[in-house]
């Protein structure tokens, strides 16, 4: 089940939903619009290895906005810190973005419970096109839970991505054992 505009405020008030920062217009009939936060990253080698740490580089967005080539994995990040204690958070792109040929994310669409940072954004782009700081990228959904959760991400010993960041995430693959 999906939440509502009235029940995702409902879940904000009681705090099992927090969006930082929050703005009203910003919520949609099911779902909240995020925004592109003013970091970029991309991998300083072409060919990436998934046994080790491939490093990246950070940038920022300059006011008259960055121009994305196709060919070329941009990390974003988004403008809102969030946390999700009771739900699980979806990321999708928004229509109009997509219709700018920018996907979001190649595969890491949802959040677990108990994630709490800003979202990593995998950017990939069908033709070149110009973003910018502030613009929205994206819209969080958000699906009820059936059962209790025994381990929520936050509390995960393993879990690569709970140091609060402002900036993209690189891919943690090599932490895994295979």
């Amino acid at each position: 089940m999906i939440l509502s505009d009235k029940r995702i405020l409902e879940e904000i008030e009681r705090g099992s939903i927090i969006i930082e920062p929050f703005r009203r217009e910003c919520l949609g009939t099911n779902s909240y619009d995020v925004h592109l936060g003013k970091y970029l990253a991309t991998y300083q080698d072409r060919v990436l290895d998934a046994k080790r740490h491939n490093e990246i580089t950070h940038f920022e967005i300059p006011k008259t906005g960055f121009v994305l080539e196709p060919n070329t994995l941009y990390l974003g990040v988004t403008l809102e810190y969030t946390e999700t204690h009771n739900h699980v958070p979806f990321l999708e792109g928004k229509s109009s973005t997509g219709r700018l040929g920018i996907d979001i994310h190649a595969t890491a669409g949802k959040g677990d419970v108990g994630f709490c940072n800003t979202w990593t954004l995998e950017i990939s782009v069908a033709q070149p096109v110009r973003i910018y700081f502030g613009m929205p990228i994206g819209q969080l959904i958000y699906f009820a839970v059936e059962g209790d959760i025994e381990t929520f991400y936050n509390t995960k010993q393993n879990a690569k991505y709970n140091n609060k960041t402002t900036r993209p995430v690189e891919s943690m693959m090599w932490k895994n054992e295979f």
